[in-house]
């Protein structure tokens, strides 16, 4: 089971993360093999599914979001902790934007879905 402790902590560096344009620090929070869904997939890796599995194919999307983003800045707004996972609940480049992560047993993430208005 997920603390609230936990989950602030994990949210609050996610950000930090984010914020350093640090791809492979960002990716340190997730598994390997880990499952993203994104709308924004479709639109920056040209994966029409919105979705990648894996370090190495969301390195590059992400990599590539930075690089037409450059002034990316997330302002955390709040956390929710469930059992196994957490919604991270951020102002993002656009406006809003809540993220759910799912953690395996060495609380890494194991899926992550990205939500924006």
């Amino acid at each position: 089971m997920l603390t609230a402790a936990f989950a602030a902590s994990f949210a609050r560096e996610w950000i930090d993360a984010w914020n350093a344009h640090d791809v492979d620090r960002v990716l340190a929070h997730y598994a390997d093999d880990f499952e993203l869904a994104s709308p924004f997939i479709a639109s920056i890796a040209g994966v029409p599914e919105g979705r990648l599995v894996g370090k190495g194919a969301v390195r590059a999307y992400w990599a590539e979001a930075l690089r037409r983003m450059p002034t990316l800045h997330f302002r955390l707004i709040t956390c929710f902790v469930g059992v196994e996972s957490l919604v991270i609940h951020y102002q993002g480049v656009s406006g809003p934007a809540a993220e759910t992560l799912v953690f395996g047993v060495d609380r890494r993430v194991i899926r992550a879905y990205a939500h924006y208005l």
